[in-house]
């Protein structure tokens, strides 16, 4: 198994943790949209939440979508999962250039923007999915995850996230981490949980010598009765189909409809998750009027 992600319980069930390890899927993703190394980057670490997040869902066919508005150069962000973990992503803006930060690091927060919001669409298979934003906080996307739950789902959470990018421009290292305090997590204990997830170093430094997403839970949790309860695998999976298209050229309406079809033109859509290109013929539109 490559890419996966653990999920576990500590101090008996007052602790929920997720970890995972990223590569392939991040990588996967820099090489369908071409992405320069900070858009790599803030994607890969956008997937890499969005994945532990779907695999929180408690039902079999709900999914998660992350929407990141943050003003800078990328434009926007958009990754979604599945509750198998299954992402997918875009940013709107791939080919983002800016210059390094004083410490030498990619500049996410930059990229990003830190003057926006951070939507979180939950769809449980209901009438009407859930719908949770949030201000941005500093734009490097794990603060501003972290922000989301404390705000939007009163959770109090540590979230770390990183993607260590080649001299090549591919993915190094990828993964994170997603710690939740359950209500009855003692508060006096909170302050030594924090002291350390400071001396913590950066997940890409740990996935990038090799280390597991087990290893990183272990240091933060080893000593707080850490078990393990499952490891699953995550991958880039588009699940794009002619099908889908057709479905999304019906709800358009019969007046949008046939405002295409007069053009007398084929109908070419490109996929924004995978590149694919779907082309719908007139005969196509026609028969959706009937």
């Amino acid at each position: 198994m490559s890419d996966y992600i653990v999920n576990a319980l500590a101090m008996d069930g007052k602790i929920l943790a997720y970890a995972s390890t990223t590569k392939d899927a991040v990588d996967e993703a820099r090489k369908l949209h071409n992405l320069s190394p900070v858009a790599c980057a803030a994607l890969g670490r956008a997937l890499t939440a969005a994945g532990m997040m779907g695999k929180m869902l408690k039902t079999e066919r709900g999914s998660i979508t992350i929407q990141i508005n943050g003003g800078g150069p990328l434009n926007g962000i958009v990754a979604c999962s599945d509750s198998d973990a299954n992402v997918k992503g875009y940013v709107n803006a791939p080919d983002v250039y800016i210059p390094l930060r004083h410490d030498g690091k990619l500049d996410v927060g930059s990229a990003v923007g830190r003057e926006g919001t951070l939507t979180v669409i939950r769809d449980l298979g209901l009438k009407e999915p859930y719908i949770g934003k949030v201000q941005l906080v500093s734009g490097e996307i794990g603060d501003d995850i972290a922000e989301y739950y404390a705000r939007s789902e009163q959770i109090q959470s540590a979230v770390g996230l990183g993607v260590l990018v080649d001299v090549d421009g591919s993915c190094k290292a990828a993964g994170g981490f997603i710690i939740q305090l359950m209500p009855d997590f003692p508060l006096e204990e909170v302050v030594v949980l924090e002291e350390r997830l400071n001396k913590l170093s950066s997940i890409t430094k740990y996935l990038g010598e090799g280390k597991t997403p087990e290893y990183i839970l272990n240091i933060i949790l080893g000593d707080l009765g850490l078990e393990i309860l499952e490891r699953v695998p995550t991958r880039y999976k588009c699940d794009c189909s002619y099908e889908r298209v057709e479905r999304a050229i019906c709800s358009l309406g019969e007046n949008e409809i046939a405002k295409l079809a007069e053009e007398n033109e084929p109908l070419e859509i490109v996929c924004n998750f995978c590149g694919k290109r779907y082309s719908v013929g007139i005969d196509q539109l026609n028969e959706m009027l009937r």
